[in-house]
């Protein structure tokens, strides 16, 4: 007879899981304790919040479920910042929690209990609003298929969050060798099939493709979700295709290549919102067209009426969603994309041109300002200046992730992800350890002063665990972004900061830290930062007073309404 807890563990292996992000507590110490007899590595940060987010990155890189372990209480708060981000950027995760139950005491509303009745709260209500599935199984067989099932449903269609919240009896009873159900083999009850487009369709949305005249590529996270970028680019050169992106789509084709355009929408190039704007016809690869990315749906940017629309996408509910689609592709965008470059070909002679006239948008005469504080513009061209295909950047929310959206040009795909699904602050320093524990490469995360603040325990993590990403802190002290919606100085509360020692924080951390004021002081410490073998926090000091809203193409259509009437 073997626990239930052993056998999840075994589970873990068997479906090939490297990693647990978790922290130890309630029942899931019971789980644990079975980890260092198994190849599965835990991966335990400071606090629940960093664990989430480095599971959320690792689904997101790998295309395979980042596993986040812990209390429920603790899952159900400070857990929830990654597993908000995996639900809305479509990375998959498996949580396993528990409830805090105390046994027959869980009527009596003891310290902690969670699962939902009279004097105490309920995670599964929490988790229910986030996750695509959760269980709570009772038993040993029910917990041991409802973890294979929860891996199934977070790959399954369009990725996310599964979890289990685990009964405090059945994780430590004994499993039956003969229990009725029965639990099938691990790989094989979590297997899934991708969904392909119909022939019909595909024939339409050739058909589109062949006799437009300017035609472009609208390149969402979905083409990341399914890694279709060699598949995205062979549609793109056999229909003479200019490229854009949506945030999220950053880095899903090479910003530095003859037909990429930029990124579109509110906080995009006005370059690649021209572009858009004067399609005749747009094939839209997994991205919704929501509102930030379409200019609030201004008039004289996406015209159905006028534009033909062909949008492939996993899910069909998001096909259509926000402009009725003349041809819908469902399926994995892998397929979607395959099937469109074998299908057929066209040439129209505009792509190149207009894409090369939309990348002048990713510079500025301040990205070659040698002033001192470091205007945020040449911040975002020195970091550039040591992105190769072997790098990645992981950005924060708020003013330091737009300056890199517009000026960061990306030379290869996967070199560049956001926190943009839910957008939380503090994001990039916990992804960016686990992008360096998952993928062996270069990495850099680039926040503000208040999202590094956040998470900077994970410089500490990076010290414990062996890996070294270089940490960029546009410091302006103070809530830039909010700052700098304020009419007049202090008329919002709670945007400014003091100064922080950054440096001396890295260094009680294990970590070696810089201050830098001057461009070329900070080309020098990104330069070192990336070279080294141990975490780099480099503290730069921008110019608080480049304000990013003078920046953004939001103001475009304001400026020339009426370009396409």
């Amino acid at each position: 007879m073997t626990t239930t807890a052993a056998a999840l563990v075994d589970t873990l292996e068997e479906l090939g899981v490297e990693y647990v992000f978790g922290y130890p507590g309630g029942r899931v110490i019971e789980l644990l304790e079975h980890l260092p007899k198994s190849e599965v590595d835990l991966v335990r940060p400071r606090d629940e919040r960093e664990a989430s987010v480095m599971a959320e990155m690792h689904g997101r890189l790998t295309g395979t479920p980042g596993v986040l372990a812990g209390q429920g209480p603790w899952i159900g708060s400070l857990g929830m910042i990654g597993q908000m981000e995996a639900r809305l950027s479509s990375s998959p995760m498996v949580v396993l929690t528990e409830a805090s139950e105390r046994g027959e005491y869980s009527t009596l509303a003891p310290y902690q209990q969670s699962r939902g009745d009279y004097g105490g709260f309920s995670l599964p209500s929490i988790l229910d609003g986030v996750t695509k599935e959760w269980w709570f199984p009772r038993t040993p067989i029910e917990t041991l298929r409802s973890t294979q099932l929860a891996f199934k449903h977070a790959v399954a269609d369009r990725p996310g969050p599964t979890a289990i919240i685990l009964d405090g009896d059945a994780i430590t009873a004994d499993l039956s060798d003969e229990p009725t159900p029965p639990a099938w083999d691990a790989r094989e009850q979590s297997r899934t099939w991708d969904a392909a487009p119909t022939a019909e369709d595909v024939a339409s949305a050739v058909a589109a493709l062949e006799r437009a005249d300017r035609p472009v590529i609208v390149a969402g996270n979905g083409v990341h979700a399914a890694q279709a970028y060699d598949r995205l680019a062979a549609v793109a050169d056999a229909y003479d295709c200019a490229v854009v992106t949506s945030y999220l789509g950053k880095s899903t084709y090479p910003e530095t290549d003859d037909r990429a355009a930029g990124v579109m929408g509110s906080f995009g190039h006005e370059g690649a919102n021209r572009v858009v704007s004067e399609a005749d016809t747009l094939l839209v690869v997994g991205c919704r067209l929501n509102p930030m990315d379409t200019n609030w749906q201004a008039p004289d940017f996406i015209r159905p009426e006028e534009q033909t629309i062909i949008h492939a996408d996993i899910d069909t509910r998001n096909a259509g969603w926000v402009y009725p689609a003349d041809v819908g592709l469902i399926g994995d965008a892998k397929a979607s994309l395959e099937a469109l470059a074998e299908a057929g070909g066209a040439e129209n002679g505009w792509a190149l041109e207009r894409a090369a006239e939309a990348r002048d948008w990713f510079t500025a005469p301040e990205c070659e300002s040698d002033a001192s504080p470091i205007k945020p513009q040449r911040a975002a061209k020195e970091i550039q200046a040591v992105v190769d295909d072997e790098t990645i950047v992981t950005a924060d929310s708020g003013n330091n992730r737009f300056w890199l959206l517009y000026y960061l040009q990306t030379p290869a795909v996967r070199t560049y992800f956001g926190s943009g699904g839910v957008g939380g602050m503090g994001w990039a320093n916990p992804a960016a350890v686990s992008a360096a524990l998952t993928t062996g490469k270069d990495v850099i995360a680039v926040a503000g002063d208040g999202g590094f603040s956040m998470t900077m325990n994970s410089v500490e993590t990076a010290v414990e665990y062996g890996v070294a990403p270089t940490f960029v802190v546009l410091n302006d002290t103070s809530l830039g972004m909010v700052r700098q919606m304020q009419h007049e100085d202090g008329d919002i509360a709670g945007v400014e900061f003091h100064d922080t020692d950054f440096v001396k924080a890295a260094e009680a951390f294990g970590a070696v830290g810089r201050r830098v004021t001057a461009p070329d002081e900070f080309a020098d410490a990104i330069a070192a930062g990336k070279a080294a073998d141990v975490p780099h926090v480099i503290d730069a000091r921008i110019d608080r007073e480049e304000d990013m809203a003078d920046t953004l193409a939001s103001s475009f259509y304001e400026s020339v309404g009426g370009l396409h009437e």
